[in-house]
């Protein structure tokens, strides 16, 4: 996606930030699919016909938008995929984390 010339480095169509959800972090619109996650996908080879398989409530302009928003906010979005990738448990182990599959929210 092309962005234009009006679109601020904040706002991106249909990527919502919303405190409280997924954690304020940026989401596709009226989901709580985030933005890090896609792009994860996509760095593990995912394509965007695999994304779109694996979560059918998502259009190609919703993936569009997530590369967009991607575009200006890299450093912030991988840095949060390295943050997920591994926590540790109570016995100071490190544990996978693996995400339950996102659901709809019409709020967001």
């Amino acid at each position: 996606m092309k962005l234009s010339p009006a679109m601020s480095k904040s706002s991106v169509p249909g990527i919502r930030r919303t405190p409280g959800v997924c954690g304020g972090d940026p989401c596709i619109r009226r989901t709580r699919i985030p933005v890090w996650l896609l792009v994860e996908i996509r760095q593990l080879g995912g394509s965007d016909e695999d994304i779109l398989d694996g979560y059918p409530t998502l259009s190609q302009e919703d993936l569009d938008n997530a590369w967009a928003y991607y575009e200006l906010h890299q450093t912030d979005i991988d840095q949060k995929i390295a943050s997920q990738e591994f926590l540790d448990d109570e016995d100071g182990n490190e544990r996978e984390i693996h995400l339950q599959d996102p659901y709809i929210d019409e709020n967001a």
